[in-house]
């Protein structure tokens, strides 16, 4: 006997794949004895039982009335004997199955026949052949949409008119065929409004189950109901307690995938126990392991369908009970984050000397962490704008800063530091404040808006003076100069470094004194004072060495060829690049190597060495590509610059 079972969430499309594949099997002759079809309305209320499907059954086969056996017994024996005196072959479809005490026994005691199971849980109590059914792919649900408005009007042209729009509204339905079945139905019977019109509503309103489920048509061809909400109900009143709390936490975690060690955060359980629940969670597809394979527990993610997420978000907020158990999660979360963050940052600003970090071993470690988190924690700071969650969001956003720089998330970043400072003015932290509009200020300037940089840097100069935080304050000036100096405003720059290396020097901070010395250079020149610019980057060079900090040493380096190759020292200026690249490598900084690369070859091209420059010009294209830097990489691969790339600055968080 094979036995097979299409499985995947409510709305997938199980029992229109079944009915499909059913007739086009009979089609093909391989089902002579015909299809035996029940309903088990496992997720209803009232759900089938066996001993009500085999009469269904067994009248299929023609015995009923009189001829009926007058026990349950006595009924499956002779189901059993009906199917096994069968020569022709036979298909028999069990859908909709909660529970494995629906179809066992039903099951015929022959392998002369054929089964098929649709349920939204994965049948672990016979070796069944499994099919997984997943959401649609992007185009697919294009598509779907696309085929049902034309099938009903083939005038209707409003996806070629609206393909933005069809794609959004894609989006929003989850990729899920009941949803976009729904969605279709809509947009038929408003065949004189636009797609658009209806995105925007599901947009206002939040929560696509309750727009399609307001408008939907009621059923489709087939009798079937079209409505979302009652899917998603069912499936999460048969839950366990625990699960169903477990559901419930999720729908509200910060971002769209979340590790398996915030997940136990939010829940207040160890890492095994929430392990072991997410996994029958997901064998129930309401949440999905992604990536899956060999990975170890705590590299494992998971993913919640969005229609899932608004249903379980949904539920939360009409019941006062659960929206205080929601907030305390959602401090346990967040509070995980700010530690792990913060250890993260640690150690991608740590220095010989300075104490470990706990957890992450190398920076390797922490941006791999930082990478797989990065959308719950970019997210989570938004939740600053409520009171209770403000300081610790502030405190994230501080973390979280150097690393969004490094990857060049520029987005993210101004996302974040906007946020923070959002927090921060509600919560009244003034230090708080002043720190987010330096870290905004960092933000724009790197995202090209130096203008808006420059009045963020002076407001947070203007708060640290006014808190009497000058270590604070020179970390301001300094990032003030770089926009200034972005801004062509050299002379303006050359005083704000210089104000910030003496604010260092007095508070004995030598690593970040080393970073002014940088930027100082870098001002002057864009006033063109080369000599005092070599002078400056080689005072900048030894004290990033004495700190031990050889990302910023590698940076000085290659600002000191620049200085080189202006004054027209082109070998030295080679060298000082080499010696750039040769630290940039051991950081894996794409972005500084592509910027050393790029001066690389003009000065092998000041020297007349065609070959050294286009082979370093090659290098760069693909240092960027990596970087997250595509930009720069086609300017270089479509027409290498003449002019040198950008210095590299030093900015403060």
């Amino acid at each position: 006997m094979l036995i097979f079972a299409v499985t995947g969430m409510g709305g997938v499309g199980k029992t229109a794949l079944a009915v499909e594949a059913a007739h086009r099997a009979r089609a093909r002759g391989w089902f002579s004895g015909g299809t035996l079809f029940v309903d088990l309305r496992g997720y209803d209320d009232d759900p089938v039982t066996a001993d009500q499907a085999v009469l269904a059954l067994l009248d299929a086969l023609g015995v009923r009335d009189g001829d009926l056996p007058p026990t349950a017994d006595r009924q499956y024996d002779a189901y059993r004997a009906l199917l096994a005196g069968r020569r022709d072959r036979m298909l028999l479809i069990l859908d909709n199955a909660s529970d494995p005490s629906q179809y066992l026994p039903l099951l015929p005691g022959t392998d002369h026949h054929r089964v098929l199971i649709t349920s939204r849980d994965r049948p672990d109590a016979l070796p069944v052949r499994l099919i997984d059914l997943e959401t649609l792919a992007p185009d697919d649900s294009v598509a779907l949409v696309t085929r049902a408005l034309r099938d009903t009007d083939e005038r209707d042209d409003r996806p070629a008119r609206e393909p933005g729009a069809l794609r959004e509204l894609a989006d929003l339905c989850g990729h899920l065929p009941l949803a976009l079945q729904i969605a279709a139905g809509m947009l038929r019977r408003r065949r004189h409004r636009d797609i658009a019109s209806l995105v925007a509503e599901i947009r206002e309103t939040g929560d696509a189950t309750t727009v399609l489920d307001h408008g939907s048509p009621g059923t489709d061809l087939y009798g079937r109901s079209l409505v979302l909400r009652p899917v998603l109900e069912t499936s999460y009143r048969r839950l366990p307690p625990d699960q169903a709390r477990l559901l419930r936490l999720l729908c509200l975690t910060p971002g769209a995938e979340t590790g398996t060690a915030a997940v136990a955060a939010l829940a207040g359980l160890d890492t095994e126990s929430v392990l072991s629940l997410l996994e029958d969670l997901a064998a129930r597809y309401l949440v999905t392991q992604v990536g899956g394979g060999t990975r170890t527990v705590s590299a494992m993610r998971w993913r919640l369908h969005d229609l899932v997420r608004g249903f379980g978000a949904g539920v939360v907020a009409a019941d006062a009970g659960l929206r205080e158990e929601a907030e305390a999660a959602r401090k346990r979360v967040l509070d995980f984050y700010v530690r792990w963050a913060d250890a993260a940052d640690d150690r991608l600003r740590w220095l010989p000397g300075m104490k470990e970090p706990e957890r992450f071993e190398d920076r390797g470690q922490a941006l791999a962490w930082l990478d797989a988190e990065r959308a719950g924690l970019v997210a989570a700071v938004t939740w600053g704008r409520e009171e209770q969650f403000a300081d610790a969001a502030v405190g994230l956003a501080e973390c979280l800063g150097e690393y969004l720089a490094w990857r060049r998330y520029f987005d993210d970043w101004i996302a974040v530091a906007g946020a923070a400072r959002e927090a921060a003015q509600f919560a009244g932290d003034r230090l708080g404040e002043a720190i987010a509009w330096n870290n905004l200020g960092s933000a724009l300037r790197e995202a090209g808006r130096a203008r808006e940089a420059i009045d963020a840097h002076t407001r947070a100069r203007d708060l640290f003076q006014t808190a009497g935080d000058r270590h604070r304050e020179a970390r301001a000036w300094d990032n003030l100069g770089l926009a200034l100096r972005e801004r062509g405003r050299a002379r303006e720059a050359i005083d704000a470094h210089t104000r910030a290396r003496d604010l260092f020097q007095t508070a004995g901070d030598r690593h970040r004194e080393a970073g002014a010395w940088n930027n100082l250079g870098l001002a002057l020149r864009e006033a063109g004072r080369a000599r005092e610019m070599i002078d400056t980057l080689t005072r900048a060079r030894d004290l990033f060495q004495a700190a031990g900090d050889r990302r910023g040493e590698g940076g000085a380096w290659h600002n000191l060829g620049v200085a080189l190759r202006a004054a027209g020292r082109v070998e030295e200026a080679i060298e000082a690049y080499g010696k750039s690249l040769e630290l940039c490598r051991g950081f894996e900084d794409w972005y500084g190597m592509g910027q050393t690369l790029s001066n690389l070859a003009l000065a092998h091209k000041d020297a007349h060495r065609p070959a050294e420059a286009r082979a370093a010009f090659l290098q760069a294209t693909d240092a960027f590509a990596r970087a997250n830097a595509p930009t720069e990489a086609a300017k270089i691969s479509t027409a290498p610059p003449n002019n040198p790339a950008d210095p590299q600055g030093d900015h403060h968080l």
